[in-house]
Protein backbone atom coordinates (compact mmCIF):
# COMPACT_ATOMS: atom_id res chain seq x y z
CA UNK A 1 0.00 0.00 0.00
CA UNK A 2 1.72 3.37 -0.73
CA UNK A 3 2.57 5.38 2.06
CA UNK A 4 -0.55 8.27 3.40
CA UNK A 5 0.27 11.78 3.57
CA UNK A 6 -0.79 13.00 7.05
CA UNK A 7 -2.39 16.99 6.76
CA UNK A 8 0.08 18.26 9.26
CA UNK A 9 3.54 17.45 7.87
CA UNK A 10 5.75 20.46 7.08
CA UNK A 11 5.97 22.51 4.05
CA UNK A 12 8.24 21.60 0.63
CA UNK A 13 11.14 23.38 0.74
CA UNK A 14 11.76 25.16 -2.20
CA UNK A 15 14.53 23.91 -4.86
CA UNK A 16 17.16 25.04 -5.80
CA UNK A 17 17.11 28.06 -7.64
CA UNK A 18 20.88 27.88 -9.17
CA UNK A 19 20.06 24.07 -10.20
CA UNK A 20 16.62 25.49 -12.11
CA UNK A 21 18.61 28.26 -13.92
CA UNK A 22 20.99 25.61 -15.51
CA UNK A 23 18.07 23.13 -16.16
CA UNK A 24 16.41 26.06 -18.06
CA UNK A 25 18.99 27.07 -20.07
CA UNK A 26 19.72 23.71 -21.28
CA UNK A 27 16.50 23.17 -22.27
CA UNK A 28 16.37 26.29 -23.85
CA UNK A 29 19.81 25.24 -25.62
CA UNK A 30 17.44 22.32 -26.67
CA UNK A 31 14.52 23.70 -27.95
CA UNK A 32 16.90 26.33 -30.44
CA UNK A 33 18.67 23.01 -31.86
CA UNK A 34 15.09 21.37 -32.39
CA UNK A 35 14.57 24.36 -34.52
CA UNK A 36 17.72 23.70 -36.85
CA UNK A 37 16.18 20.27 -36.88
CA UNK A 38 12.35 20.98 -37.54
CA UNK A 39 13.62 23.66 -40.59
CA UNK A 40 15.44 20.46 -41.95
CA UNK A 41 12.30 18.29 -41.71
CA UNK A 42 10.27 20.73 -43.84
CA UNK A 43 9.12 21.79 -40.04
CA UNK A 44 7.81 25.87 -39.64
CA UNK A 45 10.37 26.74 -36.39
CA UNK A 46 9.21 30.36 -36.74
CA UNK A 47 6.16 29.52 -34.15
CA UNK A 48 5.08 26.82 -31.70
CA UNK A 49 2.36 26.02 -33.30
CA UNK A 50 4.15 23.92 -36.61
CA UNK A 51 3.28 22.21 -39.10
CA UNK A 52 0.94 19.85 -39.68
CA UNK A 53 2.72 16.67 -39.85
CA UNK A 54 0.11 14.76 -42.03
CA UNK A 55 0.04 18.12 -44.59
CA UNK A 56 -0.35 16.81 -47.88
CA UNK A 57 1.72 15.82 -50.69
CA UNK A 58 4.24 15.21 -48.37
CA UNK A 59 5.82 11.76 -48.69
CA UNK A 60 5.18 9.06 -45.90
CA UNK A 61 8.88 9.64 -44.73
CA UNK A 62 8.72 13.51 -43.93
CA UNK A 63 5.16 13.37 -42.55
CA UNK A 64 6.99 11.30 -39.93
CA UNK A 65 9.98 13.52 -39.26
CA UNK A 66 7.52 16.33 -38.81
CA UNK A 67 5.31 14.93 -36.62
CA UNK A 68 8.27 13.70 -34.72
CA UNK A 69 9.74 16.92 -34.22
CA UNK A 70 6.24 18.29 -33.47
CA UNK A 71 6.19 15.81 -30.56
CA UNK A 72 9.61 16.50 -29.39
CA UNK A 73 8.30 20.68 -29.20
CA UNK A 74 5.26 19.46 -26.91
CA UNK A 75 7.78 17.53 -24.34
CA UNK A 76 10.66 20.48 -24.71
CA UNK A 77 7.87 23.35 -24.26
CA UNK A 78 5.97 21.39 -21.55
CA UNK A 79 9.63 20.97 -19.72
CA UNK A 80 10.34 24.51 -19.79
CA UNK A 81 6.86 25.46 -19.02
CA UNK A 82 7.55 23.27 -16.06
CA UNK A 83 10.83 24.51 -14.92
CA UNK A 84 9.88 28.41 -15.14
CA UNK A 85 7.02 27.37 -12.59
CA UNK A 86 9.38 25.71 -10.29
CA UNK A 87 11.57 28.54 -10.44
CA UNK A 88 8.77 31.42 -9.71
CA UNK A 89 7.31 29.47 -7.13
CA UNK A 90 3.62 28.45 -6.65
CA UNK A 91 0.17 30.08 -7.96
CA UNK A 92 -0.65 32.01 -5.70
CA UNK A 93 -4.49 30.63 -6.25
CA UNK A 94 -3.48 26.93 -5.70
CA UNK A 95 -5.44 25.58 -2.93
CA UNK A 96 -2.32 24.02 -1.46
CA UNK A 97 0.87 22.69 -1.53
CA UNK A 98 0.75 19.70 -3.59
CA UNK A 99 2.20 16.61 -1.91
CA UNK A 100 4.12 15.32 -4.93
CA UNK A 101 6.19 17.86 -4.76
CA UNK A 102 7.76 16.46 -1.55
CA UNK A 103 9.17 13.82 -3.71
CA UNK A 104 12.71 13.48 -5.32
CA UNK A 105 12.30 14.12 -9.09
CA UNK A 106 13.16 10.77 -9.62
CA UNK A 107 10.96 8.76 -7.49
CA UNK A 108 7.99 11.26 -9.06
CA UNK A 109 9.28 10.65 -12.44
CA UNK A 110 9.40 6.67 -11.81
CA UNK A 111 5.94 7.16 -10.32
CA UNK A 112 4.09 9.21 -12.43
CA UNK A 113 4.83 7.72 -15.83
CA UNK A 114 2.97 10.80 -17.79
CA UNK A 115 4.59 13.44 -15.32
CA UNK A 116 6.92 13.45 -19.07
CA UNK A 117 3.78 14.87 -20.51
CA UNK A 118 2.34 17.87 -20.39
CA UNK A 119 1.49 20.98 -21.12
CA UNK A 120 1.36 21.47 -25.01
CA UNK A 121 3.39 24.10 -26.48
CA UNK A 122 1.99 27.42 -26.66
CA UNK A 123 0.87 28.49 -30.40
CA UNK A 124 1.92 32.08 -31.70
CA UNK A 125 -0.93 34.02 -29.96
CA UNK A 126 -0.70 32.03 -26.77
CA UNK A 127 0.55 34.06 -23.33
CA UNK A 128 2.95 32.31 -20.89
CA UNK A 129 -0.17 32.31 -18.59
CA UNK A 130 -2.33 30.58 -20.74
CA UNK A 131 0.40 28.04 -21.32
CA UNK A 132 0.43 27.59 -17.13
CA UNK A 133 -3.50 26.84 -17.64
CA UNK A 134 -2.68 23.36 -18.84
CA UNK A 135 -2.03 22.57 -15.08
CA UNK A 136 -4.34 22.65 -12.58
CA UNK A 137 -4.70 21.37 -9.26
CA UNK A 138 -7.58 20.13 -6.50
CA UNK A 139 -8.37 19.32 -3.02
CA UNK A 140 -11.91 17.75 -1.99
CA UNK A 141 -12.24 17.38 1.91
CA UNK A 142 -13.83 13.98 3.09
CA UNK A 143 -15.03 15.46 6.12
CA UNK A 144 -16.52 18.99 5.36
CA UNK A 145 -17.67 18.41 1.84
CA UNK A 146 -15.86 21.52 0.73
CA UNK A 147 -13.71 21.31 -2.90
CA UNK A 148 -11.25 23.45 -4.17
CA UNK A 149 -9.75 23.75 -7.47
CA UNK A 150 -7.33 26.23 -8.59
CA UNK A 151 -7.78 29.05 -11.94
CA UNK A 152 -6.06 26.59 -14.24
CA UNK A 153 -8.31 23.67 -13.26
CA UNK A 154 -11.49 25.75 -13.91
CA UNK A 155 -9.91 26.66 -17.79
CA UNK A 156 -9.45 22.83 -18.14
CA UNK A 157 -13.11 22.07 -17.70
CA UNK A 158 -14.06 24.99 -19.15
CA UNK A 159 -15.99 26.17 -16.16
CA UNK A 160 -15.71 29.86 -14.36
CA UNK A 161 -14.96 29.99 -10.84
CA UNK A 162 -19.05 31.09 -10.55
CA UNK A 163 -19.91 27.41 -11.70
CA UNK A 164 -18.35 26.47 -8.83
CA UNK A 165 -15.74 23.15 -8.40
CA UNK A 166 -16.94 19.65 -9.19
CA UNK A 167 -17.31 16.96 -6.18
CA UNK A 168 -16.03 13.58 -6.56
CA UNK A 169 -19.57 12.28 -7.39
CA UNK A 170 -20.13 14.77 -9.88
CA UNK A 171 -16.72 14.33 -12.05
CA UNK A 172 -17.77 10.93 -13.31
CA UNK A 173 -20.52 12.09 -15.36
CA UNK A 174 -17.97 14.85 -17.14
CA UNK A 175 -15.91 12.09 -18.85
CA UNK A 176 -16.69 9.81 -21.60
CA UNK A 177 -18.86 6.86 -21.22
CA UNK A 178 -15.76 4.55 -22.07
CA UNK A 179 -13.89 6.19 -19.29
CA UNK A 180 -15.84 6.35 -16.63
CA UNK A 181 -15.51 2.97 -15.08
CA UNK A 182 -11.88 3.19 -14.88
CA UNK A 183 -11.98 6.36 -13.55
CA UNK A 184 -14.57 5.57 -10.72
CA UNK A 185 -12.11 2.22 -9.92
CA UNK A 186 -9.02 4.95 -9.37
CA UNK A 187 -10.95 7.08 -6.99
CA UNK A 188 -12.35 3.93 -4.72
CA UNK A 189 -8.71 2.35 -4.57
CA UNK A 190 -7.72 6.13 -3.74
CA UNK A 191 -10.14 6.86 -0.59
CA UNK A 192 -10.47 3.03 0.46
CA UNK A 193 -6.82 1.21 -0.40
CA UNK A 194 -4.54 4.72 0.17
CA UNK A 195 -3.60 3.81 -3.54
CA UNK A 196 -1.84 6.86 -5.79
CA UNK A 197 -3.92 7.81 -8.52
CA UNK A 198 -2.28 7.67 -11.98
CA UNK A 199 -4.91 8.11 -14.53
CA UNK A 200 -5.68 9.16 -18.05
CA UNK A 201 -9.34 10.04 -18.99
CA UNK A 202 -11.39 12.00 -21.62
CA UNK A 203 -13.22 14.74 -20.66
CA UNK A 204 -16.20 16.08 -22.41
CA UNK A 205 -16.29 20.15 -21.92
CA UNK A 206 -19.62 22.14 -21.89
CA UNK A 207 -19.02 23.28 -25.88
CA UNK A 208 -18.88 19.94 -26.78
CA UNK A 209 -14.81 19.95 -26.97
CA UNK A 210 -13.18 16.46 -25.76
CA UNK A 211 -10.03 17.09 -24.19
CA UNK A 212 -7.57 14.41 -22.52
CA UNK A 213 -6.14 15.01 -19.26
CA UNK A 214 -3.67 12.75 -16.90
CA UNK A 215 -4.62 12.79 -13.10
CA UNK A 216 -2.02 12.32 -10.23
CA UNK A 217 -2.88 12.45 -6.69
CA UNK A 218 -3.09 10.60 -3.01
CA UNK A 219 -5.20 10.42 -0.14
CA UNK A 220 -4.57 12.76 2.71
CA UNK A 221 -5.00 11.61 5.98
CA UNK A 222 -6.12 12.47 9.55
CA UNK A 223 -4.04 12.16 12.95
CA UNK A 224 -6.14 8.93 13.27
CA UNK A 225 -5.33 7.31 9.85
CA UNK A 226 -8.69 8.00 8.36
CA UNK A 227 -8.93 9.48 5.20
CA UNK A 228 -9.48 13.59 5.58
CA UNK A 229 -9.17 14.49 2.09
CA UNK A 230 -7.78 13.75 -1.65
CA UNK A 231 -5.52 16.28 -3.73
CA UNK A 232 -5.02 15.90 -7.53
CA UNK A 233 -3.20 17.59 -10.23
CA UNK A 234 -4.43 17.62 -13.51
CA UNK A 235 -2.38 18.08 -16.38
CA UNK A 236 -4.21 18.90 -20.22
CA UNK A 237 -2.42 16.16 -22.66
CA UNK A 238 -4.49 16.92 -25.49
CA UNK A 239 -2.34 18.09 -28.01
CA UNK A 240 0.75 15.88 -27.09
CA UNK A 241 -1.34 13.17 -27.32
CA UNK A 242 -2.46 14.01 -31.13
CA UNK A 243 0.83 14.75 -31.80
CA UNK A 244 1.90 11.35 -30.36
CA UNK A 245 -0.99 9.79 -32.72
CA UNK A 246 0.53 11.46 -35.10
CA UNK A 247 3.75 9.77 -35.03
CA UNK A 248 2.22 6.54 -35.25
CA UNK A 249 0.03 6.93 -37.93
CA UNK A 250 2.99 8.48 -40.16
CA UNK A 251 5.49 5.75 -38.56
CA UNK A 252 2.99 3.09 -39.85
CA UNK A 253 2.37 5.18 -43.56
CA UNK A 254 6.41 4.98 -44.17
CA UNK A 255 6.53 1.40 -43.25
CA UNK A 256 3.69 0.51 -45.39
CA UNK A 257 5.17 2.02 -48.34
CA UNK A 258 8.66 0.48 -47.73
CA UNK A 259 6.72 -2.84 -47.36
CA UNK A 260 4.63 -2.03 -50.76
CA UNK A 261 8.08 -0.83 -52.47
CA UNK A 262 10.38 -4.11 -51.01
CA UNK A 263 7.42 -6.46 -52.56
CA UNK A 264 7.60 -4.82 -55.89
CA UNK A 265 11.19 -4.58 -56.10
CA UNK A 266 11.27 -8.26 -55.07
CA UNK A 267 8.15 -9.04 -57.25
CA UNK A 268 10.19 -7.17 -60.52
CA UNK A 269 13.42 -8.56 -59.83
CA UNK A 270 11.77 -12.20 -59.60
CA UNK A 271 9.99 -11.05 -63.18
CA UNK A 272 13.16 -10.08 -65.07
CA UNK A 273 15.02 -12.74 -63.90
CA UNK A 274 12.26 -14.69 -65.71
CA UNK A 275 12.05 -13.23 -68.67
CA UNK A 276 16.00 -12.75 -69.79
CA UNK A 277 18.84 -14.47 -71.00
CA UNK A 278 19.71 -17.43 -68.42
CA UNK A 279 23.25 -17.44 -70.06
CA UNK A 280 25.74 -15.77 -68.70
CA UNK A 281 29.47 -14.96 -69.40
CA UNK A 282 29.86 -16.28 -73.32
CA UNK A 283 27.45 -17.91 -75.88
CA UNK A 284 28.47 -18.92 -79.57
CA UNK A 285 25.58 -19.33 -81.95
CA UNK A 286 24.52 -20.75 -83.87
CA UNK A 287 25.53 -23.77 -81.65
CA UNK A 288 27.24 -26.91 -82.63
CA UNK A 289 30.38 -26.81 -84.33
CA UNK A 290 32.92 -24.33 -83.67
CA UNK A 291 34.34 -24.28 -86.98
CA UNK A 292 30.80 -22.36 -88.62
CA UNK A 293 31.30 -19.76 -90.31
CA UNK A 294 29.75 -16.59 -89.82
CA UNK A 295 29.37 -17.85 -86.08
CA UNK A 296 29.06 -15.17 -83.28
CA UNK A 297 30.65 -15.16 -79.74
CA UNK A 298 28.32 -12.66 -77.44
CA UNK A 299 28.77 -11.64 -74.43
CA UNK A 300 25.99 -9.74 -72.19
CA UNK A 301 25.95 -7.77 -68.51
CA UNK A 302 23.26 -6.07 -67.30
CA UNK A 303 24.31 -2.83 -65.41
CA UNK A 304 20.95 -1.33 -62.99
CA UNK A 305 21.11 2.09 -62.36
CA UNK A 306 22.86 3.32 -59.26
CA UNK A 307 20.95 6.02 -58.30
CA UNK A 308 17.44 4.13 -57.85
CA UNK A 309 16.94 1.35 -55.89
CA UNK A 310 13.87 0.24 -58.23
CA UNK A 311 14.47 -2.35 -61.04
CA UNK A 312 13.78 -0.53 -64.70
CA UNK A 313 12.34 -1.80 -67.95
CA UNK A 314 15.12 -2.76 -69.50
CA UNK A 315 16.09 -5.92 -71.32
CA UNK A 316 18.74 -7.16 -73.64
CA UNK A 317 18.39 -10.96 -75.45
CA UNK A 318 19.50 -13.16 -78.13
CA UNK A 319 17.98 -16.64 -80.05
CA UNK A 320 18.89 -18.68 -82.70
CA UNK A 321 16.26 -18.51 -85.41
CA UNK A 322 15.19 -21.85 -86.86
CA UNK A 323 16.72 -20.72 -90.35
CA UNK A 324 20.61 -20.27 -88.65
CA UNK A 325 20.11 -16.91 -88.32
CA UNK A 326 20.47 -15.01 -84.69
CA UNK A 327 18.42 -12.07 -83.42
CA UNK A 328 20.11 -9.88 -81.24
CA UNK A 329 17.99 -7.31 -79.41
CA UNK A 330 18.09 -4.60 -76.28
CA UNK A 331 15.59 -1.76 -75.61
CA UNK A 332 14.13 -0.06 -71.96
CA UNK A 333 10.69 1.02 -71.26
CA UNK A 334 10.34 4.05 -69.07
CA UNK A 335 9.46 3.87 -65.55
CA UNK A 336 10.12 1.40 -62.71
CA UNK A 337 8.74 -1.14 -61.04
CA UNK A 338 6.78 -4.02 -61.58
CA UNK A 339 4.66 -2.17 -63.86
CA UNK A 340 7.77 -1.30 -66.44
CA UNK A 341 9.13 -5.00 -65.94
CA UNK A 342 5.59 -6.71 -66.65
CA UNK A 343 5.54 -4.27 -70.08
CA UNK A 344 9.04 -4.96 -70.89
CA UNK A 345 7.90 -8.90 -70.38
CA UNK A 346 5.21 -8.13 -72.86
CA UNK A 347 7.30 -6.75 -75.47
CA UNK A 348 10.35 -9.46 -75.43
CA UNK A 349 7.33 -11.68 -75.41
CA UNK A 350 5.83 -10.25 -78.58
CA UNK A 351 10.13 -9.99 -80.17
CA UNK A 352 10.95 -13.45 -79.72
CA UNK A 353 7.17 -14.74 -81.32
CA UNK A 354 7.54 -11.93 -84.37
CA UNK A 355 10.95 -13.12 -85.12
CA UNK A 356 10.60 -17.07 -84.77
CA UNK A 357 7.62 -15.79 -87.61
CA UNK A 358 10.17 -14.63 -89.62
CA UNK A 359 8.83 -10.90 -89.51
CA UNK A 360 11.86 -8.91 -90.22
CA UNK A 361 13.51 -5.48 -88.21
CA UNK A 362 11.61 -2.61 -89.74
CA UNK A 363 8.19 -4.45 -89.42
CA UNK A 364 8.78 -5.81 -86.23
CA UNK A 365 9.44 -2.36 -84.74
CA UNK A 366 6.57 -1.52 -86.31
CA UNK A 367 4.16 -4.06 -84.78
CA UNK A 368 5.88 -3.36 -81.13
CA UNK A 369 4.66 0.33 -81.73
CA UNK A 370 1.62 -0.13 -82.16
CA UNK A 371 1.32 -3.13 -79.68
CA UNK A 372 2.97 -0.45 -76.94
CA UNK A 373 0.75 2.00 -78.25
CA UNK A 374 -2.60 -0.10 -77.39
CA UNK A 375 -1.56 -1.50 -74.43
CA UNK A 376 -3.86 -0.49 -71.48
CA UNK A 377 -0.52 1.09 -69.81
CA UNK A 378 0.74 3.39 -72.55
CA UNK A 379 4.25 4.12 -72.04
CA UNK A 380 7.49 5.35 -74.09
CA UNK A 381 10.28 3.20 -74.99
CA UNK A 382 13.50 2.59 -77.06
CA UNK A 383 14.55 -0.78 -78.75
CA UNK A 384 17.22 -2.05 -81.01
CA UNK A 385 16.51 -5.69 -83.04
CA UNK A 386 19.49 -6.72 -85.30
CA UNK A 387 18.71 -10.08 -87.45
CA UNK A 388 22.16 -11.67 -88.30
CA UNK A 389 22.78 -13.86 -91.15
CA UNK A 390 25.72 -16.25 -90.83
CA UNK A 391 26.27 -17.22 -93.95
CA UNK A 392 26.27 -14.44 -95.49
CA UNK A 393 27.76 -12.57 -92.57
CA UNK A 394 25.07 -9.87 -93.23
CA UNK A 395 23.30 -7.78 -90.09
CA UNK A 396 19.73 -6.12 -90.79
CA UNK A 397 18.85 -3.93 -87.95
CA UNK A 398 15.93 -1.07 -87.06
CA UNK A 399 15.86 0.86 -83.69
CA UNK A 400 13.07 2.82 -82.18
CA UNK A 401 14.47 5.92 -80.28
CA UNK A 402 17.82 3.47 -79.64
CA UNK A 403 21.33 4.67 -80.13
CA UNK A 404 23.17 2.87 -83.25
CA UNK A 405 25.54 -0.02 -82.53
CA UNK A 406 29.06 0.51 -82.78
CA UNK A 407 31.44 -1.67 -84.81
CA UNK A 408 35.12 -2.17 -84.10
CA UNK A 409 37.72 -3.56 -86.50
CA UNK A 410 41.65 -3.62 -86.15
CA UNK A 411 41.25 -1.29 -83.31
CA UNK A 412 39.00 1.56 -85.52
CA UNK A 413 35.29 2.51 -84.62
CA UNK A 414 32.65 3.37 -86.41
CA UNK A 415 28.73 3.97 -85.79
CA UNK A 416 26.38 1.68 -88.54
CA UNK A 417 24.36 3.98 -90.55
CA UNK A 418 21.24 4.41 -88.33
CA UNK A 419 17.51 4.14 -90.08
CA UNK A 420 14.48 5.74 -89.62
CA UNK A 421 12.60 5.22 -86.03
CA UNK A 422 11.33 7.04 -83.23
CA UNK A 423 10.41 5.66 -79.63
CA UNK A 424 7.83 3.10 -78.97
CA UNK A 425 4.37 3.84 -78.04
CA UNK A 426 4.13 6.83 -80.33
CA UNK A 427 1.14 6.92 -82.68
CA UNK A 428 1.26 6.41 -86.33
CA UNK A 429 4.99 6.20 -86.85
CA UNK A 430 7.46 4.61 -89.04
CA UNK A 431 10.26 2.10 -89.22
CA UNK A 432 12.92 1.39 -91.07
CA UNK A 433 15.76 -1.30 -91.26
CA UNK A 434 19.07 -1.13 -92.96
CA UNK A 435 21.20 -4.23 -94.20
CA UNK A 436 25.16 -4.27 -94.09
CA UNK A 437 28.12 -6.55 -94.29
CA UNK A 438 29.93 -7.58 -90.93
CA UNK A 439 33.94 -8.56 -91.16
CA UNK A 440 35.41 -11.50 -89.69
CA UNK A 441 37.26 -10.79 -86.67
CA UNK A 442 35.11 -7.12 -85.77
CA UNK A 443 33.31 -6.49 -82.43
CA UNK A 444 29.96 -4.90 -82.26
CA UNK A 445 28.39 -3.46 -79.42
Amino acid sequence: MASHLHADRSAPQPPDRGTLDALITQARTLRGGLDAVRRGAGGNAGDGAGTDPGVAGADPRTRWQRALCELAVHQLDDLGSQLDQLREGMPPEAPRAWPIADQPPEETSARTPGAAYGTPPASHHEKPSQLVGRVGSAEWNLLTDAVAWSAELYRIFGRTEEDGPLSLDELPSWVVAEDQPALAAAFTDCLVDGRAIDREFRLVRPDGSVRTVHMVGEPVLDDEGSTASMWAVVRDVSELRRSEHAVRESRDSLQRERHIAQTERRVAVELQEAVLPPWRGSLRFPHGDERTTGALDLAAHYLPSASSALIGGDWYDAMELPDGATLLTAGDLTGHGVTATSGMAMLLGAVRGMALAGVEPGALMGHLNQLLDSSAQPSLGSALCCRYEPRSRTLTWAQAGHPPPLLFRGGVGSVLRRPEGVLLGVPRAYYRSVSGPVRRQATSV
